[in-house]
């Protein structure tokens, strides 16, 4: 019987496990989807806005994969770090370990200022508002009245959203209580969502950008003499089908315009690129951009002109990167571990029973769909391995063992009385489940105290 471990408990862990319980050539096959956290679901949990009640909807599809009575939820679990499982030991318990660890460390922007009291990533800003138990409490939204989200793509959008959403409209979701309150108290009018190349470059979805054109309480404005920039947005009849569609998004909220009676507006600007975070008294001021144009190769050049916009929240949205994890080798050029076809590569060589899925396979590419593919590729090289696989002596009970090492994991059992937990606690405010917000609370609730 070939027992696998999947670090990883989000969409890419989740599909390979389903895609070796289900697969019929090798029969028998036993997997454990290991977690960090004691609840599983990765980004979808944590990382979808928590107002996009569909997609995060797709909880229900990754449950029934993970209630599979040949796989194990084992949560708790670190693997590498300090305390952590290394990943030579978890093969003393596995005959072979996928590492589906994603993209977890967000880009920086590389200007002066970007460190600033009211400077931050928007990966903070998202953990904080779902509840993330590593999210920092922070006064994110305290004191401001006008924020800058740098970047034009979906976790952008998001943010953006989020800050002109109002109280009423959050109070369904799950948002912790405590985010909930700063959010209802924000003094937030204005959100400038702002990227360094045009309309027809962006790296929104349509779904996500329409979304913000829709909202009641908030108007978007454009600048004409943005779009102007774009040489594709005149005529964007040969672009692809989704950056023609965000094209002609944009151009909707130019031509109409938005009821001057909202009270918030979301500004969306382009060919802006930030090279400073201006400072007053300690803490952020606002971001001097440089104005840039096409460089007739894909890319833009600046001008030597520059505007500075006033805020006093700067998120930056600019994408993710991998981190190593210690004990499996990484390209640190591209932020991925070095891989054929998922097998892990150590000095050029593929290394017995490890491997990758996701976006520490491939970068942090693609909507959540896209880990399907990548996850039944790594499947397939892991099953194509498995009578060599197989021949390796591993533990009789591999969690009898995390536990004689000292860890305390979190099965099923214990998360579904998270969410038991999770339910009271929303029915104590008057709400529909909310997230539990912190390491001791879900601990508590999974009888881990």
């Amino acid at each position: 019987m070939l027992r696998v471990a999947v670090v990883g408990s989000g969409p890419s862990g989740v599909y390979t496990a389903q895609s070796l319980v289900e697969q019929t050539a090798v029969p028998g096959v036993r997997v454990h989807v290991l977690d960090r956290l004691p609840c599983p679901y990765g980004l979808v949990r944590y990382g979808v806005a928590p107002d996009h009640e569909k997609i995060k909807s797709l909880q229900g599809s990754l449950r029934a994969v993970l209630e599979h009575e040949r796989i194990g939820f084992v949560g708790n679990v670190e693997v590498g770090g300090a305390g952590g499982v290394t990943p030579a030991r978890l093969l003393e318990l596995y005959h072979a370990v996928v590492y589906c660890v994603g993209a977890a460390r967000d880009r920086r922007l590389g200007v002066p200022g970007e460190d600033l009291p009211g400077s931050f990533s928007a990966t903070d800003f998202v953990s904080w508002y779902s509840a993330h138990p590593d999210a920092v409490p922070d006064g994110f939204v305290l004191e401001a009245r006008s924020a800058v989200v740098i970047g034009v793509g979906n976790v952008a959008v998001d943010v953006a959203r989020i800050l002109a959403r109002g109280p009423g409209e959050l109070r369904p979701t799950d948002v912790p209580e405590a985010a909930l309150g700063a959010l209802a108290a924000s003094r937030v009018r204005e959100v400038h969502m702002v990227g360094r190349r045009g309309p027809s470059q962006a790296k929104f979805t349509t779904k996500e950008l329409r979304e913000l054109g829709a909202m009641p309480r908030a108007r978007v404005e454009v600048e004409p003499a943005d779009l102007a920039l774009d040489p594709a947005y005149a005529d964007p009849a040969g672009l692809p089908a989704v950056n023609r569609r965000n094209v002609e998004v944009v151009r909707g909220w130019a031509e109409a315009g938005g009821p001057e009676s909202r009270e918030r507006v979301i500004r969306v600007r382009f060919f802006l690129r930030p090279v400073e975070v201006l400072e007053r008294a300690g803490r952020v001021a606002g971001v001097r951009f440089e104005r840039t144009v096409p460089d007739g190769a894909g890319g833009v050049r600046g001008t030597g002109a520059y505007e500075d916009v006033e805020a006093q929240l700067v998120l930056r949205a600019v994408g993710y990167r991998g981190v190593p994890l210690e004990g499996l080798p990484f390209d640190a050029a591209r932020g991925t571990v070095p891989h054929a076809a998922g097998r892990v590569l150590r000095g050029g060589v593929p290394s017995a029973g490890e491997y990758v899925a996701g976006w520490i396979k491939r970068g942090p590419t693609g909507v959540i769909g896209s880990n399907r593919p990548c996850a039944k590729e790594t499947a397939g090289s892991l099953l194509a391995d498995a009578p060599a696989l197989a021949r390796r002596r591993v533990a009789d009970d591999p969690l009898a063992t995390l536990r004689a090492w000292g860890h305390r994991p979190v099965e099923w059992p214990g998360w579904l009385s998270i969410e038991q937990a999770e339910a009271a606690l929303g029915r104590t405010l008057g709400r529909g489940p909310v997230k539990i917000p912190d390491w001791s609370g879900l601990l508590a609730a999974a009888g881990q105290d």
